[in-house]
């Protein structure tokens, strides 16, 4: 990467963000599902922040077990503090850690970058939440040790069968985790039931020529249900007719859109990879969220794509967006790109087309008031709810359930130049793509 390196140094001239790197990862056969969503989560900036600190906090303890986790900090720290500003790293030590805990990816077949990011995230999530129990139970024991005072009336009876300690809320929830709330109203007695669940990242449902928006907007769409699928209503005390609908009660500081691109076709027998042309926006506007979070803006700053057409082979590549700048990154290779170039990754217009380089996770940072919310620090939230079946995939954790709220409110677009039907203005390099259609894992 030393000549792309240093065209890349070249092409940002004196605007070179002071302090930035921008490297390269190695591939290891089949690792570029790890490689473009490492490089979007590198450039999630509170992420990165919350990993250097944990590294530089954790570094100087001798006896540290290595995990996930500690991989991943030493990946971000050997970048942050490279010399050189461009160049390419082998993230080994990570992908071997990888390998060894989840033999799922342990095989040269083709991994789903979304899984991976599913995978990473609770794995982070459960070593945090293990250190800080872990730190918990140590200043309680060091506390009875050197107040034997305090437990004069001899220990306190435990807890009650089937009540469990309030579980942690870790920086990675303050980062990602948003509240749905799940209102169902009863067509007989007006009666509105609604339920809190957590998540850390959306799947949505596409459709051909649509967008971000409409699929936004279908998320949240009123479902009746009816004949078998009625809902028992506790005040009638019996099964009846009722109008469902899934609102964002709390929005994320990061909104993860995972697009639900591999379908199973039954009539095939196996899953089929939807190029739709789905359209994501620069700047996103939600609109099916409740008060005070009405009208949350959010703006782009990474894309994880996925190249070719079927869901068994293909390639991924990521899109970051650094200082206003828009880089691209394939494993070892990274280019500067126009703005314009996003687009040319919404999907095809056509069933049957060339294009085949297509938008899969989106990570979207807000620009109005979620960034109060996040609170660094470890703290405790209310027990989760049980026997949830969310129609999304995502990370699911505990949260505070504040008072429920009815709103009769959906999505009404976004704000941004790009829309339905537009004309890509600009396309990618044409080594850039030519390279994509050579490169298959």
């Amino acid at each position: 990467m030393g000549a792309a390196g240093s065209k890349l140094e070249k092409a940002l001239g004196d605007q070179f963000p002071e302090g930035e790197r921008y490297f390269g990862f190695e591939n290891f056969g089949n690792t570029c599902y790890c490689n473009s969503v490492l490089q979007a989560l590198y450039f999630c900036v509170p992420f990165r922040e919350q990993l250097l600190e944990y590294y530089t906090s954790n570094k100087s303890v001798a006896d540290a077990e290595e995990n996930l986790m500690s991989c991943l900090a030493d990946l971000f720290s050997q970048i942050s503090s490279q010399k050189k500003k461009t160049g390419v790293i082998a993230p080994k030590r990570f992908v071997q850690r990888l390998k060894k805990q989840n033999e799922l990816f342990r095989s040269y077949m083709h991994q789903d970058a979304h899984e991976f990011l599913n995978y990473l995230l609770n794995e982070v999530v459960d070593i945090l939440e293990k250190e800080a129990k872990a730190t918990n139970t140590e200043h309680k024991t060091s506390s009875s040790s050197s107040s034997p005072e305090k437990i004069a009336n001899g220990p306190k009876a435990p807890l009650a069968n089937g009540v469990h300690k309030e579980p942690v809320v870790t920086w990675v929830h303050n980062i990602f985790q948003g509240i749905l709330t799940n209102e169902t109203r009863c067509l007989r007695c007006e009666t509105v039931t609604a339920r809190d669940e957590t998540f850390l990242d959306l799947s949505l449902d596409i459709e051909q020529n649509s967008s971000i928006t409409s699929c936004l907007k279908n998320f949240s769409s009123t479902e009746t249900l009816h004949s078998e699928d009625k809902f028992f209503c506790d005040k009638c005390c019996s099964l009846q007719e009722a109008q469902k609908r899934m609102k964002i009660k709390k929005p994320p500081h990061i909104l993860v859109i995972h697009l639900k691109r591999f379908k199973y076709m039954e009539q095939l027998g196996r899953y089929k990879k939807l190029s739709y042309r789905v359209v994501f926006p620069l700047e996103l506007k939600l609109s099916n969220t409740v008060e005070p979070y009405t009208d949350v803006e959010y703006s782009l700053f990474a894309v994880v794509f996925h190249v070719e057409s079927g869901p068994n082979h293909g390639h991924y590549v990521s899109l970051v967006k650094s200082h206003n700048h828009w880089l691209f990154f394939d494993d070892e290779n990274v280019e500067m790109i126009e703005e314009s170039a996003v687009q040319t990754f919404f999907g095809s217009s056509q069933e049957y087309s060339s294009n085949t380089d297509h938008g899969y996770i989106l990570f979207y940072e807000s620009l109005g008031p979620t960034k109060h919310n996040i609170s660094l620090s470890t703290k405790h939230a209310a027990k989760p709810p049980s026997g949830l079946d969310p129609p999304f995939s995502g990370v699911w954790r505990s949260s505070p359930a504040p008072k429920m709220i009815f709103l009769s409110s959906f999505i009404y677009g976004c704000s941004s130049w790009w829309f339905l039907g537009c004309s890509p203005a600009t396309s990618l390099p044409h080594q850039v793509h030519a390279r994509l259609r050579n490169k298959e894992v």
